[in-house]
Protein backbone atom coordinates (compact mmCIF):
# COMPACT_ATOMS: atom_id res chain seq x y z
CA UNK A 1 0.00 0.00 0.00
CA UNK A 2 1.14 3.55 -0.59
CA UNK A 3 -0.14 7.09 -0.26
CA UNK A 4 0.58 10.20 -2.36
CA UNK A 5 0.24 13.77 -1.14
CA UNK A 6 1.11 17.00 -2.94
CA UNK A 7 2.62 19.63 -0.64
CA UNK A 8 3.65 23.17 -1.57
CA UNK A 9 7.23 22.29 -2.56
CA UNK A 10 7.25 18.47 -2.74
CA UNK A 11 5.31 15.36 -3.61
CA UNK A 12 5.27 12.99 -0.63
CA UNK A 13 4.90 9.25 -1.20
CA UNK A 14 4.67 6.87 1.75
CA UNK A 15 5.28 3.15 1.18
CA UNK A 16 3.58 0.98 3.79
CA UNK A 17 4.80 -2.60 4.27
CA UNK A 18 1.80 -4.94 4.36
CA UNK A 19 3.78 -8.13 3.78
CA UNK A 20 4.25 -11.05 6.10
CA UNK A 21 5.91 -10.57 9.49
CA UNK A 22 8.41 -9.16 10.23
CA UNK A 23 7.20 -5.89 8.72
CA UNK A 24 9.60 -3.08 7.82
CA UNK A 25 9.08 0.55 8.86
CA UNK A 26 7.22 2.85 6.43
CA UNK A 27 9.38 4.57 3.81
CA UNK A 28 8.62 8.21 3.02
CA UNK A 29 9.80 9.65 -0.30
CA UNK A 30 9.92 13.43 -0.67
CA UNK A 31 10.26 14.46 -4.32
CA UNK A 32 11.51 18.03 -4.74
CA UNK A 33 12.44 19.80 -7.98
CA UNK A 34 16.19 19.35 -7.38
CA UNK A 35 16.40 16.07 -5.43
CA UNK A 36 14.56 13.14 -3.89
CA UNK A 37 14.82 12.31 -0.16
CA UNK A 38 14.04 8.87 1.29
CA UNK A 39 13.26 8.60 5.01
CA UNK A 40 12.76 5.57 7.24
CA UNK A 41 12.71 5.26 11.01
CA UNK A 42 15.39 3.03 12.50
CA UNK A 43 13.39 0.68 14.75
CA UNK A 44 16.34 0.20 17.14
CA UNK A 45 17.19 3.85 17.80
CA UNK A 46 13.95 5.58 16.80
CA UNK A 47 16.00 8.00 14.65
CA UNK A 48 14.86 8.86 11.14
CA UNK A 49 17.48 7.88 8.56
CA UNK A 50 17.58 10.12 5.45
CA UNK A 51 19.11 9.49 2.05
CA UNK A 52 19.20 12.26 -0.58
CA UNK A 53 19.47 11.44 -4.28
CA UNK A 54 20.22 13.98 -6.97
CA UNK A 55 17.99 13.83 -10.03
CA UNK A 56 20.92 12.23 -11.92
CA UNK A 57 21.24 9.51 -9.28
CA UNK A 58 17.50 8.92 -9.45
CA UNK A 59 17.68 8.52 -13.24
CA UNK A 60 20.55 6.04 -12.79
CA UNK A 61 18.52 4.06 -10.24
CA UNK A 62 15.48 3.93 -12.54
CA UNK A 63 17.66 2.68 -15.42
CA UNK A 64 19.44 0.13 -13.19
CA UNK A 65 16.18 -1.57 -12.26
CA UNK A 66 15.89 -2.93 -15.83
CA UNK A 67 19.53 -3.72 -16.61
CA UNK A 68 21.61 -6.87 -16.09
CA UNK A 69 24.66 -7.00 -13.84
CA UNK A 70 27.48 -4.66 -14.93
CA UNK A 71 28.83 -1.10 -14.83
CA UNK A 72 27.04 1.63 -16.76
CA UNK A 73 27.10 5.37 -17.43
CA UNK A 74 24.03 7.13 -18.78
CA UNK A 75 24.60 9.77 -21.43
CA UNK A 76 22.75 12.93 -20.47
CA UNK A 77 22.05 15.82 -22.82
CA UNK A 78 24.39 18.74 -22.24
CA UNK A 79 22.90 21.95 -20.83
CA UNK A 80 23.55 24.77 -23.27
Amino acid sequence: MFTIEHDFDATVITLIDEGADPLEEDVTILAFEECVVLEQEDPLSGDVVRISLSMGQLADLAAALDLPEGSYRLERPSKT
